[in-house]
Parts: C-alpha cells; sequence; structure tokens
C-alpha cells in the first residue's frame, strides 16, 4: 500500500518520540527561563472583638489562639479572590509594569505574554502566576507568586498582601460606616422623641398648672389618711367621756367640736381630690402624668442606647477591624523552582512514548488485515 510506504515505522518514531524528545530537550536546557516563586503564609484575624491590635499581633498569639478572632471562611476566600480579580491586577501592573515584566523573555514563548495583550488575557495570565491555596481546618492562605526575577516576586508578594489588608478593611470599615449613619439616624429620632415627650409633660403642666399630680395626688391620699385617723381617734375619745361625763359638759362640748370640725375638713379633702381640674379629676390627672413620664423615660433610656451605640459604630469605623498576620513573609528565592525541567522532560517523554506505542499497535492491527 502507498501509505504504508509513506508511513513507516521509522518515520513514525521519529515523528511521535524522536523529535518531540530532541525538541524538548533543546528548550528546558536552553530556551525555557527560569521563574522564580516567592512563598508567604497569611492568616486573617479579626481585631474589633477585643485581644491585641494588629501591629501586636504574632505568629505566637495565633497559636496560642490570642490576638484576635479567627474570621469565617467567607473572608479568606474573599481575599484570594480579590487577589485573582481584575482590579489587584491592574493595580499592581500600574506599580510594578507588569506587562513589561512578563514580556522580557523573547525566546520562551510558552511563559511569556504579550506587551499588547488584551486586559483579559493578561488577567489569565497573572492568575497563572499566582497560586493561592487555603487551608479550611487551620484558616491559612499560602500565596505563592512567580515572577522571572526573584526581587521582583518578593516584591510583588509583599504588595499584593498589603494591598489585600488594605481591601479587607476597607470592606469592613464600609460595613461600619453604613452602621454608623444608621445608628446616627436612630440618634437623630430618639433625640426627637425625646423632646417631643417632655414638651408634652410640660404643656400638660402649662394646662392644668400642676407641676406634678403624682404628687399632688400623693400628698391629698396622706393628708385624707391622717384626719381619718384623728376622726377615729376622737370618736373613740368622744365616746369615753360620754360614758361618763354629762352630754353638755365642757370636755363632751369641746370632743364634739373637734370631731365636727375634723369631720369637715375631711370632706374638704375628698372633695379637693374628687375636684376637677380643667374638666379632669386630679386621680385621671395623675394617671395621664404618669404615662407622659414613662414614655419620657423610655424616650431618654432609648436616646442613651442610641448614643452608645453610635460612639461604638464610630470606634469600629476609625479604627483597624481585621488585620493580615503574616506567619510566613514573602521569601527571597535562591533557586529557580520553575520550570521543573527533569520532571517536565521526563513527562514529555513518558507522554511521547505511550502516544508512540498507541499509534504504533494500531498501525500494526491496521497492516496486518491489509495484509
Amino acid at each position: 500500500m502507498k501509505f504504508f510506504d509513506i508511513v513507516t515505522p521509522r518515520r513514525l518514531s521519529l515523528a511521535l518520540f524522536v523529535v518531540p524528545a530532541v525538541l524538548a530537550t533543546v528548550y528546558y536546557s536552553f530556551v525555557a527561563v527560569d521563574r522564580y516563586a516567592s512563598h508567604a503564609v497569611l492568616s486573617i484575624r479579626d481585631t474589633s472583638s477585643g485581644g491585641s491590635s494588629g501591629g501586636g499581633l504574632s505568629a505566637a498569639s495565633l497559636l496560642l489562639g490570642g490576638g484576635g478572632a479567627p474570621v469565617s471562611l467567607s473572608d479568606a476566600y474573599m481575599l484570594e479572590s480579590y487577589m485573582h480579580s481584575m482590579a489587584m491586577m491592574l493595580k499592581m501592573d500600574k506599580q510594578f509594569n507588569l506587562r513589561a515584566h512578563y514580556s522580557q523573555p523573547k525566546l520562551d514563548l510558552f511563559y511569556r505574554i504579550s506587551k499588547d495583550a488584551e486586559r483579559e488575557r493578561f488577567l489569565d495570565y497573572f492568575n497563572s502566576r499566582v497560586s493561592i491555596t487555603h487551608d479550611e481546618m487551620s484558616g491559612l492562605l499560602t500565596v505563592e507568586v512567580q515572577a522571572f526575577d526573584r526581587e521582583f516576586a518578593q516584591k510583588l508578594a509583599q504588595a499584593m498582601i498589603d494591598e489585600g489588608e488594605g481591601y479587607i478593611n476597607e470592606n469592613s470599615h464600609r460595613v461600619a460606616r453604613d452602621r454608623m449613619a444608621f445608628y446616627e439616624g436612630e440618634e437623630a429620632n430618639s433625640l426627637k422623641r425625646v423632646r417631643s415627650a417632655k414638651g408634652d409633660v410640660l404643656a400638660f403642666q402649662t394646662k392644668y398648672k400642676l407641676l406634678d399630680p403624682l404628687s399632688q395626688a400623693v400628698a391629698a391620699n396622706t393628708l385624707t389618711a391622717s384626719l381619718q385617723a384623728a376622726q377615729a381617734k376622737q370618736e373613740a375619745d368622744l365616746k369615753a367621756a360620754e360614758a361618763f361625763m354629762s352630754p353638755d359638759s365642757l370636755q363632751v362640748r369641746s370632743l364634739r367640736s373637734q370631731l365636727g370640725a375634723t369631720q369637715a375638713q375631711l370632706e374638704v379633702e375628698r372633695l379637693r381630690a374628687t375636684a376637677a381640674v380643667n374638666g379632669s379629676q386630679l386621680p385621671a390627672l395623675a394617671i395621664e402624668y404618669q404615662g407622659l413620664l414613662l414614655q419620657a423615660g423610655y424616650a431618654e433610656d432609648a436616646y442613651k442606647s442610641a448614643l452608645l451605640s453610635v460612639e461604638q459604630a464610630r470606634l469600629e469605623a476609625s479604627r483597624k477591624l481585621k488585620t493580615i498576620l503574616v506567619l510566613e513573609s514573602p521569601t527571597l528565592p535562591d533557586l529557580a523552582l520553575y520550570p521543573r525541567r527533569i520532571m517536565d522532560w521526563l513527562t514529555v517523554l513518558a507522554v511521547c512514548t505511550m502516544l508512540f506505542a498507541i499509534v504504533r499497535l494500531i498501525y500494526a492491527t491496521v497492516r496486518e488485515h491489509q495484509d
């Protein structure tokens, strides 16, 4: 067959094994550019719940459980997403001119990016150079940043950590500012309610010309009770005197006169206690006044609570709520971690060997059936 005359086993081995192996050897020996990787280990800590401030945190305090409370997984994933975001890439490009750096090696076409690449393509490339792994058990983030220069990799990793901490804090502060705005609105409303309640009390006092109906009602009840006690005593004294004295005696007439005066005064006090003041009786006024005082007291307590909430929200909005605790600062690599030349070269050889074996088997099967 003409096909089998052209495609011989020798040519298959050259095309599927020898040539790729030679190209891989040349690439990994002379073309592939060293890529340095800077590593850092991070943990996000919440300092708003008390404990040390962000500047006083240490790895020891983290391991011992101090230095602020660990935050939820959402904060770690949010930081991870932000480090892979377009915003982070643009900021790092503006600060370090990433396009110029990652387009330096002219020969290594596999690991370089064009200076004129679209932003979306450059973002994909940037994310392939930034690796973030998250340990859900410990809450630790491991950041790896690759670059063609070891100092550049370290500086880029540190800048990304600083930018990430600012992003986390800005989100926390935005929530705190929204909370403070809400509490300030509540404070203003509470102050209005306090003024309105106190105004109602003042209007009541002015309308009925009573400073404190409750006190007056208590005083009237006290006076009435004392008069009743005096009346009971005088009636007992009068009965005792009439038992052994003449009804016309001076002492009996005196006791009878005192009892009459007490009864008359008691009736006056009773009428005064139930008399209408501007159309309302004193007991009803006392109940109404007590309700106004309760409303004023409740409004004042709510205002005090709103003031405390505003001060707490203002404190949270002005301080560092969350911090990135760096357990391992970005490293300055001595050796290029990538590409893994021997491992990658052996992988190419293994793939070529398997591909050649499969094609050679198919080739032999088809040849056998043709014969």
